[in-house]
């Protein structure tokens, strides 16, 4: 078990939220599924738990999405396994489930492994008890391959060799504004990540500058990104549909630019436990390149097409992107 879910050990009157996901993207790019276990629970009222499936193409109109909420009675932690919501489970290895959704009936039966190490993006694992930030967020499988099979009503999907990750975060409240990105197989190379978190924390009347963690992996050598320490220097112009950042790190600065269209995203609600909301717009089959500079080296350099997920998390509605008429909580 390379993590473990958090909820079971709070306070019914605890404000939580808290998501198991899986990115996985076909090894061709253009093709992708983004899968999410959560769990929303408000101060003083029962939890809630949802499955979320999106599955992109680039070659049609938009991306297919759904959703399921159910009761607390249906969200269970079985012995083995990170969360199970109704009959789906997730566990180390293997995922498998259904959404019955009218508008995207789904099914899937996943398998995974992955030789990478767990990446934690807050740099010091006390930072995952205390109060600050709010957020936490960890990768347990970073850089995983998935074989198996995914139905969307009468089609069937064959899952040979995706690449992807497995991803873990919770908190009491979402940060103000937020960026993830990830890429996996980085030209080609088994192993190879990009794993990056950023977000800008509302305190009081404040928001902070950009904060960034995460991890780049290139040619078999792990490198930390962000961080306190990388402040300065950390740059994130994020818009809908393309992000331009900068992220320092000892002894490394990675430059790049993610893009995808519009249409290629996908819009959903997340709500705060004590609210308000935001929307998220998600797409896992965006374009990304990198620069990857280390003093005294040659630059590396990553183009992947339609490989990388591109997330941004912001109080707009103006986005452009047709919102999922689902609400979260």
């Amino acid at each position: 078990m390379r993590t473990t879910a958090r909820f079971p050990a709070l306070a019914a009157t605890s404000p939580h939220y808290e998501s198991f996901y899986i990115k996985a993207t076909s090894p061709e790019g253009g093709r992708a599924l983004w899968l999410r276990h959560t769990i929303h629970q408000r101060p003083g009222h029962e939890a809630t738990a949802s499955l979320w499936l999106t599955y992109f193409d680039a070659d049609a109109d938009g991306p297919r999405a759904g959703k399921v909420t159910v009761p607390a009675g249906e969200l269970s932690f079985p012995p083995g396994a990170y969360i199970r919501i109704g009959e789906a489970v997730l566990e180390p290895g293997a995922a498998r489930g259904a959404l019955a959704d009218e508008s995207l009936p789904a099914s899937w039966d996943l398998r995974f492994t992955d030789a990478a190490e767990p990446l934690h993006h807050l740099p010091y694992e006390r930072m995952y008890t205390a109060k600050l930030p709010r957020t936490k967020l960890l990768s347990p499988h970073p850089s995983a391959r998935f074989d198996g099979e995914l139905r969307l009503g009468d089609e069937a999907i064959e899952v040979a060799g995706w690449r992807g990750m497995v991803g873990h975060n919770w908190g009491a409240e979402h940060a103000e504004r937020w960026v993830w990105l990830h890429a996996a197989g980085l030209n080609g190379n088994e192993g190879d990540y990009f794993d990056v978190a950023a977000g800008r924390i509302r305190i009081g009347p404040f928001t902070t500058p950009w904060v960034a963690n995460g991890m780049i992996v290139l040619d078999g050598e792990a490198h930390r990104l962000g961080g306190l320490g990388h402040v300065y220097g950390t740059v994130v112009e994020a818009r809908p549909g393309e992000c331009e950042f900068t992220f320092p790190g000892k002894g490394v600065n990675v430059r790049g630019r993610v893009q995808a269209p519009l249409k290629d995203f996908v819009a959903w609600v997340y709500a705060d436990p004590k609210g308000p909301e935001h929307n998220t717009i998600n797409c896992s089959i965006a374009d990304i390149e990198l620069k990857v500079e280390r003093p005294g080296r040659r630059h590396g350099r990553v183009a992947m097409a339609g490989a990388a997920a591109y997330e941004l998390g912001m109080r707009e509605s103006d986005h452009g992107v047709p919102l999922q008429p689902y609400p979260d909580g």
